[in-house]
């Protein structure tokens, strides 16, 4: 597991720029990232500080808040991309590295072109992410992602504005999560800590005037331009890059979402290390039966602000001991945390139920309501994570449960007959994303 509590500042003339350091191999790569970005919280995000382990299996990476975001210093109003630059120079020197990989994404990737056209001896490669290279479009060349209309980006800032600091916007950032309430909360927080509203408006209105295409010539690097092919932001921006840089290669990937930990994060990652190595790792994708256990804590929100910052903290530590303990006296195994969310996977249904009744009933004492989804089926294991059709439906069970409920799908149920666990039925449900109708059963008691 990566060290992430170590957190650094380099200093880009009279401002502080936070970053953080993980793994420490043979070359040195710099994350850049977009428009939102938190060193720190970011690690509450899912699929965040796995995505960031599988880069450093290959290669030191260094992650960067750019000033006015995250942990470095405000500014006033939104600094030139010459100044957001210089803050990948600043976060270089300080670790000591001469020469590494930009991987820019979204808003990072003008910012990369730009510091790989300036210093070319000390970039070894670019990585162009879900990114543009003229964010107002030009007419007959370029869309705009604003739309074309005169008035169009302001209306899109203006309708963005209006939900800053909800995690609506996880809708273009993390498509594949925008039904997962926790994760729409964990985002909204994200929001909040990278920037204030002013600030972010300020940033965003700042967008319409980037335009590096005049670097594209200059850019001698070789660069990997990926994008999705899911609610792509750019996909007609990547495809001019590609086409206009010297030394370019574009690749389509099916699923990623714009932030690429929210879904497929591995696969992205095996792009990255093959384009900068050579070779991908020898990963071995295994299809198994397992039953998957998702459990969160029932108006956490309003919890926390009730009990204060000092007492939540308390809780939120105690609630993990608690959950760990019952995972492993279960012989399950975790495979997340997103905020006050588990995700742990056992080889049978009857410990994932007992598991999640252990926890419902331990969480009374520590003045928390907890409510669980089981379900059972085939995932794909992957390097650092799980995927497939199980993980959606278990996370669409927990959403419907709720609180001290345990909510389990009728496979769960009809995979412990003769345990002696009993249910009562709670009807068919449609699941969002997920097809057919599916019958839920609450745990007894």
């Amino acid at each position: 597991m990566a060290d992430i509590s170590e957190i650094s500042y380099a200093q880009s003339g009279d401002l502080s720029v936070a970053y953080q350091v993980i793994g420490d191999g043979p070359r040195d790569l710099i994350f850049v990232p977009g428009i939102v970005s938190h060193v720190e919280f970011f690690h509450q995000l899912p699929g965040y500080t796995e995505f960031l382990e599988g880069l450093a299996a290959f290669a030191r990476v260094v992650v960067l808040d750019k000033r006015g975001n995250g942990l470095s210093d405000r500014v006033i109003g939104a600094s030139s991309l010459e100044e957001r630059m210089d803050d990948i120079r600043a976060v270089m020197d300080a670790v000591g590295s001469e020469r590494a990989t930009l991987f820019g994404v979204s808003e990072g990737g003008p910012i990369s072109l730009l510091f790989a056209a300036t210093y070319p001896s000390r970039v070894e490669a670019v990585v162009l992410y879900e990114t543009f290279v003229c964010y107002g479009g030009v007419p007959g060349e370029l869309e705009s992602h604003a739309g074309d209309e005169p008035d169009a980006h302001k209306q899109f800032t203006d309708y963005l504005m209006e939900a800053y600091g909800t995690g609506q916007s996880l809708l273009g950032f993390g498509t594949s999560r925008i039904e997962e309430p926790r994760v729409v909360t964990l985002w909204a927080q994200a929001e909040r800590l990278s920037n204030s509203p002013g600030g972010m408006r300020a940033m965003y209105e700042a967008l319409l005037g980037t335009d590096v295409r005049a670097t594209l010539p200059s850019v001698q690097a070789p660069c990997l331009v990926v994008h999705g092919t899911t609610m792509s932001m750019f996909e007609q921006q990547s495809a001019y890059m590609a086409a206009h840089l010297p030394n370019a290669r574009l690749v389509k990937l099916d699923g990623v979402d714009h932030f690429p930990w929210f879904a497929e994060a591995e696969r992205v990652v095996s792009e990255v290390e093959e384009f900068v190595t050579g070779a991908r790792s020898a990963v071995v994708d295994e299809r198994v039966l397992a039953t998957l256990l998702f459990t969160d804590i029932v108006g956490s929100t309003a919890r926390a602000a009730a009990m204060g910052d000092r007492r939540w903290h308390e809780v939120i530590e105690n609630y993990y001991a608690l959950v760990r303990r019952n995972i492993e006296r279960f012989r399950g195994v975790e495979v997340s945390t997103e905020g006050d969310g588990f995700i742990a996977r056992f080889d049978g249904p009857a410990r994932a139920v007992s598991c999640a009744r252990a926890i419902r009933e331990g969480a009374q004492g520590l003045d928390i309501e907890v409510r669980a989804g089981v379900h059972t089926g085939e995932i794909e294991l992957h390097a650092h994570e799980i995927s497939g059709l199980t993980v959606h439906i278990g996370a669409r069970v927990v959403a419907l449960a709720g609180g001290s409920e345990v909510l389990v799908s009728r496979t769960v149920k009809d995979l412990v007959v003769g345990s002696g666990i009993e249910f009562s039925d709670r009807g068919t449900h449609e699941l969002k994303g997920v097809p057919d109708t599916w019958q839920l059963y609450a745990l007894a008691g």
